[in-house]
């Protein structure tokens, strides 16, 4: 064909499809699906996905569905990224964590990373982490005018700190060549531990480190503005982004107070953000955060080149699982992915075994090679801004940042992120949010690979060493939750019957009919009480009769009636009950009862399970009924 001077206009002659067109093909899908009376918008309300914080996803996004103005990579608000180049030059910062409490361990694990492509170390430092007197030997052999080194300090920041700048001392660094964070974080410290009382004075030496970093070492910063304490709570998004907003503001005050600049005081700050296996919403997070950010600096009266957010990401800790551990390391490929797409300055990826304690080395490994096959191999970030462009992210992005920014004002209202901490009023509007989440994740609204979907009963656990700090959060501060907690504390009440018996608690799977009859609520049945820790034994026979012959030889105390809704309408009752007559203590039913509820609770079923029931529940009464410890 020839191709004309100005182009191919692939379709220059066809005209533009409308929305109303899309929603009337909707419309006809689900009718076959069994929706009725679904017409126009309301057919794309259909197929809408409700978010955390009022957002919602939907199905389709044009041209028409405006955001405001990203503006361009490099250049306020720096939603497009903090760098006009973003990461082409060199890729992002790849950035490990360690923390095991054995200097000379760390000190190989360090080694380790930093010849096979990481660019920065994160210590965790003094209680739970690296001895702040071992920092010299943990880094022996690290180049430290080429190697940043951010500091997790905790409490014990100021002399962390102290022990840091008299190593770049001793090594003869000089101090414009000394690269990272300090780590100071009083309003985070406060949000993990709940102790205000030495609140006041963290805040004094944090300013006091910034001062001196501004005055005699320019790239190092003293500031972390830490908001994985809200995350590791569940907090949503939009509660993470604006209490971050609130402990940055806070900062800037006490810096500024102390005769800084508020370029300079911008400049003393990172913030650290969790990025997690929803990639959509992790991108959008880190460019809300950025546009978010630069309006706080622009209010404060920061230059432009100024107010660009310096970002690290870090996988979710609550996205991980002790059980089926394996498939961590696919949430944490994606949420890297979501954090390099987002434009993220540095991002940490946690081991798959962060879950169950110190990693050992074939999971640092993977951490790091997940980073490096991303910039390496899948050349993410050879363009500037992946996402930008793509209708749903700017939107996503645009309607996150609005209800970060009202989460901002109702804490800045309320006197402040430390205000707000010591009242309760973060704790409790995050616990809302997280009981909110719960019920979702109980009911299997919200899935968990290997856990609640597709468990491996026959999994070998395993084993690391205990990292101390990943243990539970102190009393009076924030608590440290995951998703996976209430399916795998079912899972452990199963593996102690089998230590005690040899044997797992079972149910019996009464399958009524054909296999192509019986089948599909067969195999949901066997998933969802696998979830909990329950073996399962399917019995098939031709009658009633036969089924209670299976379920006495199958040594099981509970059984599911198992069929098509058909079916069940011939056989539910007669089954259930000469399973009750074998001596089944509890007899329920995979699927809803619909009309026959009456006739089937006469008969001595007990109770559905279903689709969208409330798993955790129901497999908490089944392990109760047939005696398994809590």
């Amino acid at each position: 064909m020839t191709v004309p001077p100005e182009g191919l206009p692939l379709a220059a002659e066809f005209p533009d499809a409308t929305r109303e067109q899309w929603q009337l093909l909707v419309e006809g899908v689900l009718r076959k699906s069994g929706a009725q009376n679904v017409e126009g918008a309301q057919a794309e309300d259909a197929l809408t996905t409700e978010l955390q914080d009022g957002l919602r996803a939907r199905p389709l996004y044009t041209a028409d569905d405006t955001a405001a103005d990203p503006g361009h990579p490099g250049f306020p608000p720096f939603v497009r990224g903090g760098r006009a180049q973003g990461s082409v030059l060199s890729g992002w910062d790849v950035r490990q964590r360690h923390a095991h409490p054995d200097p000379r361990r760390s000190n190989e694990a360090v080694l380790a990373d930093l010849e096979n492509g990481v660019t920065s170390i994160w210590l965790a430092v003094g209680t739970g982490g690296v001895p702040v007197d071992a920092l010299d030997e943990v880094l022996t052999g690290v180049y430290l005018d080429l190697a940043s080194v951010v500091l997790d300090p905790g409490a014990d920041f100021v002399v962390a700190a102290e022990q840091l700048l008299a190593l770049y001392t001793r090594r003869e660094v000089p101090p414009q060549e000394a690269r990272g964070n300090l780590g100071a974080d009083p309003l985070g410290l406060l949000a993990r531990t709940g102790r205000d009382e030495d609140t006041d004075r963290h805040l004094a030496d944090a300013v006091a480190l910034a001062v001196d970093c501004v005055r005699d070492h320019p790239g190092l910063r003293a500031l972390t503005v830490d908001a994985l304490a809200l995350h590791d709570a569940g907090a949503s998004a939009a509660q993470e982004l604006g209490a971050s907003l609130a402990t940055g503001v806070a900062y800037l005050r006490g810096l500024t107070a102390a005769g800084l600049t508020v370029d300079q005081a911008c400049g003393q700050l990172e913030f650290r953000y969790a990025a997690t296996a929803d990639q959509f919403l992790t991108i959008a997070k880190f460019r809300a955060a950025r546009r978010l950010w630069a309006r706080v600096a622009q209010v404060a009266g920061a230059a432009p080149e100024a107010a660009a957010q310096r970002q690290h990401a870090v996988t979710s800790g609550v996205m991980m699982t002790e059980r089926d551990p394996w498939v961590n390391m696919l949430r944490t490929t994606v949420a890297c992915l979501a954090a390099g797409v987002g434009g993220a300055d540095a991002v940490s990826v946690l081991p798959f075994d962060d879950a169950l304690g110190l990693p050992d080395a074939f999971a640092r490994r993977i951490a790091r090679n997940t980073q490096s096959i991303l910039l390496e191999e899948s050349h993410l970030a050879r363009v500037i801004d992946p996402a930008g462009g793509s209708w749903y992210v700017e939107q996503l992005t645009d309607e996150l940042a609005r209800a970060a920014w009202a989460w901002f004002q109702e804490i800045e209202r309320a006197g402040g992120q430390r205000a707000a901490l010591t009242s309760g009023l973060i704790r409790e509007r995050v616990a809302a949010t997280w009981a909110e989440r719960s019920v979702d994740l109980a009911h299997r609204r919200e899935p968990i690979t290997g856990v609640s979907e597709f468990p491996n009963l026959g999994e070998q656990p395993v084993v690391r060493e205990q990292a101390a700090d990943r243990g539970p959060a102190p009393a009076g501060g924030l608590p440290k939750v995951r998703r996976a907690e209430a399916f795998e504390a079912l899972r452990t009440r199963s593996d102690e019957r089998l230590a005690g018996t040899g044997a797992r608690p079972s149910v019996f799977l009464a399958a009524i009919g054909p296999a192509a009859v019986h089948t599909g609520r067969s195999s949901f049945a066997a998933n969802l009480f696998q979830a909990g820790g329950l073996a399962t034994v399917t019995g098939e026979g031709d009658g009633a009769a036969a089924l209670a012959e299976a379920f006495t030889a199958s040594g099981a105390s509970v059984a599911c009636l198992c069929s098509g809704d058909k079916l069940y309408a011939e056989h539910a009752e007669a089954v259930a009950s000469a399973l009750k007559a074998a001596g089944a203590r509890r007899v329920l039913l995979a699927g809803k009862p619909g009309e026959h509820r009456e006739a089937y609770q006469k008969a001595g079923v007990d109770g559905y399970v279903f689709a969208g029931c409330d798993a955790v529940a129901v497999l908490t009464s089944v392990l109760d009924e047939i005696g398994a410890a809590r």
